[in-house]
């Protein structure tokens, strides 16, 4: 399914985020705690770079003219109100941080956020953008793992 090329620990990100995203959208808690047991054992650098190329990009698609407050306030509200109604265990903290983290926002006396509540919530985020968007996760992992592969060949000046 996924590129021969490309290494073991990016084809279980995309395969571990690919599973999620489907359970998110199926609301299959099962499934979704077993792929995020194992995104959470994976790098996370890795795993939050791969998933902020894809959010990046959703949000480009989806606001083409830019993105308002109002918009983000939206994707938030729309992500949490979902995602609370089969996960409980959702924390809108964490789903903050995963926006103003993806638009380079950083507050720096927030209070820090688990990785695996991160990763769960960086999920639902990018549940909801492709649920907007009507399109499967494929497409964007391999442009995101391809974003960030052409960034590691340039030379620094």
């Amino acid at each position: 399914m996924w590129p021969d090329h490309w290494p073991t620990i990016t084809r279980r990100i995309a395969t571990s985020t690919d599973t999620a995203l489907t359970a998110v959208r199926d609301e299959t808690v099962p499934v979704f705690d077993d792929a995020l047991a194992e995104l959470v054992t994976l790098p996370y650098e890795q795993v939050t770079a791969v998933h902020a190329g894809m959010l990046r990009e959703l949000l480009e698609e989806l606001h083409p003219d830019g993105l308002t407050g109002e918009d983000v306030q939206t994707v938030l509200e729309r992500a949490l109100r979902n995602g609370m109604r089969w996960l409980p265990s959702l924390q809108p903290d964490a789903v903050v941080a995963v926006l103003t983290g993806t638009l380079g926002v950083h507050d720096d006396e927030a209070p820090k956020v688990r990785p695996g509540d991160y990763l769960t919530a960086g999920l639902l985020v990018l549940a909801d953008l492709l649920a907007a968007r009507t399109s499967a996760p494929g497409p964007y992992l391999r442009r995101a793992v391809a974003e960030i592969e052409r960034a590691e060949t340039v030379e620094m000046p």
